[in-house]
């Protein structure tokens, strides 16, 4: 049986990570909701919230083609990641006021991917002063809301945004 990629597990912290499930494959197959932190899905790729976010709101959009780098997507693929990309900043923008964001895709291990063998972008919010101390010093992420709000507050504004294009 094969098992589900989880950070906690001894297995993945041993190495064992070879024998594990793809993440965001295996969430794929869930029903949308706490479990999963499915916001959306697209014909081509899906977004998801951060499990271990940066700060509130961090999403990820990820293609549906279980893939290690952008350059084995197809167009549809790659220009709906985009668009999902573009409309993650509308609801970011207006859920949080995000004043600013950080986006970025880590293709590799080396690069310090998570999850090396399913690209997957990064959307981080930021405001002005809103400086990462804590993860850099304590090793400590603080935020001031718990996923499961954040979930429904996402997921709201997606559906709102889909609703009115």
């Amino acid at each position: 049986m094969k098992r589900i990629w989880a950070p906690w597990r001894m297995e993945y912290i041993k190495g064992d990570a070879e024998e594990t499930v793809c993440l965001f494959c295996s969430r794929l197959a869930q029903h949308d909701g706490l479990e999963n932190l499915i916001l959306h899905r697209g014909k081509h790729a899906f977004v998801i919230l951060n499990r271990y976010p940066y700060t509130n709101g961090h999403m990820m959009v990820v293609p549906n083609t279980h893939a290690p780098s952008i350059e084995d997507l197809k167009k549809d693929t790659l220009s709906e990641l985009m668009r999902l990309t573009n409309q993650a900043l509308a609801v970011l923008r207006k859920v949080y006021h995000a004043q600013a964001f950080n986006i970025g895709i880590n293709i590799g291990e080396a690069s310090g991917a998570g999850i090396a063998d399913h690209v997957h972008m990064h959307i981080v919010p930021r405001w002005a002063g809103d400086t990462n101390f804590m993860s850099t010093t304590a090793e400590t992420r603080v935020l001031p809301e718990a996923l499961e709000e954040t979930f429904e507050r996402l997921r709201s504004s997606w559906r709102e945004l889909n609703r009115n294009p």
